[in-house]
């Protein structure tokens, strides 16, 4: 196990002017932001990062929703880094999310739920590699 996980805040969330808010959530969970970038990624560096799900229905429109504005990557460390950030950011449907997450607070819809956040330290580390190289990150 290790102490890192990876998070974007998404296009809508940085839309809606909602990063500062969820940032301030990240840090007062007890989380360390030790790398942090803002920038938009284009359909192909989008199409790359959700490879993964290049086989399902929904790939599209994830590729396009994720290329459409900018977002915001960040490694955060802190102990039991990926399951304690899955439970701060809730349930991928907001409307199934509890009170005083993430996305019960920010998110839209399924699709337009505010934040990413890496499923398992090997996915952690993958995701944050894609983002950040080692001078990047402290």
């Amino acid at each position: 196990m290790t102490n890192r996980t990876f998070t974007m805040i998404k296009p809508d969330a940085t839309e809606k002017g909602s990063t500062g808010g969820i940032l301030a959530m990240i840090n007062a969970a007890g989380f360390r932001i030790v790398a942090m970038k803002m920038t938009h990624l284009g359909a192909g560096k989008a199409g790359q990062f959700y490879e993964v799900h290049k086989e399902r229905p929904f790939y599209g429109e994830l590729v396009e929703f994720m290329s459409r504005g900018p977002i915001t990557a960040a490694i955060l460390e802190k102990e039991n880094a990926v399951e304690d950030f899955r439970k701060l950011i809730g349930a991928t449907n907001p409307a199934n999310a509890e009170e005083g997450t993430i996305r019960k607070k920010y998110a839209a819809s399924i699709g337009e739920n505010a934040v990413h956040g890496s499923d398992s330290d090997e996915n952690a580390a993958i995701e944050g590699a894609f983002f950040f190289n080692k001078l990047e990150q402290f």
